[in-house]
């Protein structure tokens, strides 16, 4: 695969990332630059590793992911929208209930998995072209790294102007997100 298809790949792919990236930077109070960062390098890190698993499953297991990738993401997506709605209308005196963290080590993980089965699925499909993978997976990583970056900042400028319910948009977005992938998969 050239250089240049690699790259229009890695924009698809880093897609819903960024869409994640910038709910993730709307629920952000006091944003520093290592929780962007922290928040791109587990996206841009599922989304190198992602390829190189789908490459390496090859054929074998391609038509049952392929079968049900849109309902895990919808599933997780609604999910973790859900609770970050449910938890905006939490009494905020409350200190029993957590809120949202939208940098917890498993609610990232989940949230990089939900976003990088494309990218799997993208790596089986490369399986069957025998493209190199190695540089396809590190430019997506990287370009998946950069714009989640730029997102999680957007997100956290953009909640600052509303301040009132972010977790309510953030919400609301990644449901919006899963249901949209959900839709087109049976389009």
């Amino acid at each position: 695969m050239e250089l240049s298809s690699s790259i229009l790949l890695a924009f698809g792919l880093a897609a819903d990332a960024c869409a994640v990236s910038l709910s993730s930077g709307l629920t952000i109070r006091h944003i520093k630059m290592y929780k962007a960062i922290k928040i791109a390098l587990f996206f841009g890190i599922f989304q190198a590793i992602m390829p190189l698993i789908g490459w390496l499953a090859g054929l074998s297991i391609r038509s049952f992911v392929l079968r049900f990738n849109h309902w895990i993401i919808f599933g997780i997506l609604v999910y973790l929208g859900g609770k970050m709605i449910f938890e905006s209308f939490a009494d905020s005196n409350n200190d029993e209930k957590p809120k949202f963290n939208c940098l917890e080590i498993y609610t990232l993980i989940a949230l990089s998995i939900a976003t990088s089965i494309d990218a799997f699925a993208a790596g089986l499909g490369l399986s069957i072209l025998k493209s190199s993978i190695l540089l396809t997976a590190t430019v997506i990583g990287f370009i998946t790294f950069t714009l989640s970056f730029i997102a999680v900042y957007i997100g956290h400028f953009c909640g600052d102007m509303f301040k009132q319910k972010v977790e309510v948009i953030g919400g609301g977005s990644l449901i919006f997100l899963g249901t949209k992938i959900l839709i087109e998969a049976f389009v």
